[in-house]
């Protein structure tokens, strides 16, 4: 390792190139800017906002918005250069969910591009032969974890439904951008070391994304990406039947069931189950988004198979109990993070892909439901694991409970997209590949990595036969956290929220709100503040701003909460990577995007002003 990371230096100082078998590497002058130079957390102005994760993504979205293509447009075109820039944790190999707020219509719609269990999945997916749950990393790198795509069925429906361009025109930027390049920053070089493992165990992978050493690519290098250019070029010129039935579904099919293991892997790689048929079997649903009042606002998420849009609801609704803005700071970050508890012990319960269960959406957002949960808050901290309530009317008294849910193994890796345009349309999406790098098998020739979302299934319920909405079923598509939300006032776009972060997604959107709604912070300050994610667990993850600000310690030395603090890696030592979007009236918004987590984002507008 030594010595590979002293040759990543030398390539850097000396601004040779290396030429890789799929990516191009090209080193940079020391000094050179990386492509996160000039990148900016907060923009003002009007024609339209964007705001991702990273600049190059945010300038492709508003370079659509400034050629005519409306926010569904510059999402689709922002999620595909994402998939260039930020391949860890975006790209075709994935999937999201995409909320939709339609102007003219005054209605929210929303779309789950969420992955897909193949034909052959059966509830014993992630066991061994003694019917013992796998080890988890055994589970994630193999083809087993890799459920069926769903971006691009996305794009492509929310392209043909409500965009004014075509999918072509919108994944032009992504193809000059990995044809064009960017250059390795800090944070992508990051992410690589913390995937080395993943990305030396396949060929494809490590012939893509490291050096000829099998070591990161060094900060400052240009990586091109000749093979996404291509395959995005074919998906513009054919559309996503060649994906969905096409040559390029029978790729991703044969890379699943035999997976280019390096020859110097020590592990043992299992082989998947997915074929043709599945992807071509693939579709995107239109569904409609979960909806709470809160405060006055109308909050809009996103529905099962996400948990997201119901425990963000929940937990608004046992917090509506009281008035966050007349109390002391630390009594109402207490009620936001037993709010969170009662809601993560109904979500883990509850909650699962509606097709194949019967979730309880209806009573879990009900206010009436929430009185007997929020009933639950008193002056000292809950002990987890708390039971989950009991939704089924007649609803019972303060703490009626029913068996308890299984705990998850969702990857934090992943990424949020905001856009508004100048007609009023709105977009937040969040998608991912799951794990950092996935399930780390790169589709060979193809330019981009699969992901291993299946892992999201609990591998087997808490107690041997009891029910659990999580299990392994052939069709379904896992539970997510993911959160992308719309927020309306007085039937018109307030503001958008949403993040990455695994689980944590939930408890950053959530925090979020009231910081904005009930503490009156603008939206970057909500963005930006200490955040602390309480998800059933008997202690409360903690960014250290968090844990050591005044207010922290009183939440902890008054209510009883006890914190995990975060440290680590960069990587590690932050909750989330929100962006969000504030209308400010007249056709004018305010994007925003973290200022120092994940390296900070881009926020960007199409006209500039004060």
């Amino acid at each position: 390792m030594a010595r590979g990371g002293a040759r990543n230096r030398r390539i850097a100082a000396l601004g040779s190139a290396v030429l890789l078998t799929s990516g191009v590497l090209a080193a940079t002058p020391a000094g050179a800017a990386t492509h996160h130079a000039g990148k900016v957390p907060v923009a003002t102005g009007s024609g339209g906002a964007v705001a991702s994760a990273d600049l190059n993504a945010s300038r492709a979205g508003i370079s659509v918005l400034r050629h005519g293509g409306n926010a569904i447009d510059a999402a689709v075109a922002t999620a595909s250069t994402l998939g260039v820039t930020e391949p860890f944790v975006a790209g075709p190999g994935g999937g999201g969910y995409m909320v939709i707020y339609l102007a003219k219509q005054h209605r929210v719609v929303t779309i789950d591009g969420r992955e897909m269990c193949p034909a052959k999945c059966s509830p014993k997916l992630f066991l061994n032969r003694n019917g013992k749950p796998l080890p988890f990393e055994n589970a994630r790198r193999s083809g087993l974890s890799v459920g069926v795509p769903g971006m691009v069925a996305t794009w492509a429906k929310a392209v043909q439904k409500f965009g004014r361009h075509s999918l072509a025109d919108d994944l032009s930027p992504a193809i000059s951008r990995a044809k064009r390049g960017f250059v390795v920053d800090k944070n992508f070089h990051q992410q690589e070391q913390a995937s080395l493992p993943d990305l030396q165990s396949f060929t494809s992978s490590r012939k893509l994304f490291l050096t000829k050493a099998g070591e990161p690519l060094p900060i400052g290098a240009r990586l091109k990406n000749p093979d996404l250019a291509r395959t995005y070029a074919q998906l513009a010129s054919r559309g996503p039947s060649y994906l969905y039935g096409g040559a390029l579904g029978a790729e991703i099919a044969k890379t699943v069931q035999h997976p280019p293991v390096s020859g110097s892997s020590t592990l043992r790689i299992r082989h998947g189950i997915m074929t043709k048929r599945d992807l071509a079997n693939y579709v995107a649903k239109a569904q409609r988004p979960t909806h709470v009042r809160y405060r006055g606002l109308d909050v809009y998420g996103m529905a099962p198979s996400s948990s997201g849009g119901i425990t963000v609801g929940e937990a608004l609704n046992i917090l509506s109990r009281w008035k966050l803005s007349g109390q002391s700071r630390a009594r109402a970050l207490f009620e936001y993070l037993e709010a969170s508890r009662l809601a993560f012990a109904d979500r883990s319960a509850y909650i699962g892909d509606k097709s194949y269960n019967n979730v309880p959406q209806h009573a879990l957002l009900d206010k009436k439901y929430a009185a007997t949960r929020s009933c639950l808050i008193k002056s000292t901290a809950l002990t987890s694991p708390v039971a989950p309530g009991n939704p089924y009317q007649p609803y019972g008294g303060c703490g009626t409970s029913a068996p308890a849910g299984t705990p998850d193994n969702e990857g934090t890796h992943t990424n949020h997209i905001v856009v508004a345009d100048k007609w009023g349309n709105v977009v937040s999406y969040t998608n991912t590949i799951e794990q950092i790098a996935g399930s780390g098998i790169t589709v060979p020739g193809r330019g981009f990595l699969l992901n291993n979302e299946m892992t999201d299934f609990d591998f087997a319920p808490a107690t041997p036969g009891a029910y659990d909405p999580n299990i392994a079923a052939p069709g379904k598509r896992p539970r997510s956290s993911m959160s992308p939300t719309i927020v309306l006032k007085h039937g018109r776009f307030d503001f958008a929220i949403g993040s990455p972060g695994g689980s944590t997604i939930i408890t950053t959107v959530l925090q979020v709100l009231i910081n904005h709604v009930d503490f009156g912070m603008s939206l970057p300050q909500a963005i930006w503040a200490p955040r602390a994610s309480q998800r059933n667990a008997a202690a409360t993850d903690a960014e250290k701003a968090f844990a050591n600000s005044a207010v922290g310690k009183a939440v902890q030395s008054k209510y009883g909460e006890s914190y995990n603090v975060l440290k680590g890696p960069r990587l590690l030592r932050f909750i989330g990577n929100a962006t969000g979007i504030q209308a400010l009236g007249h056709g004018r918004y305010q994007a925003a995007a973290e200022k120092v987590r994940e390296g900070g984002g881009s926020a960007l507008v199409v006209h500039p002003s004060g």
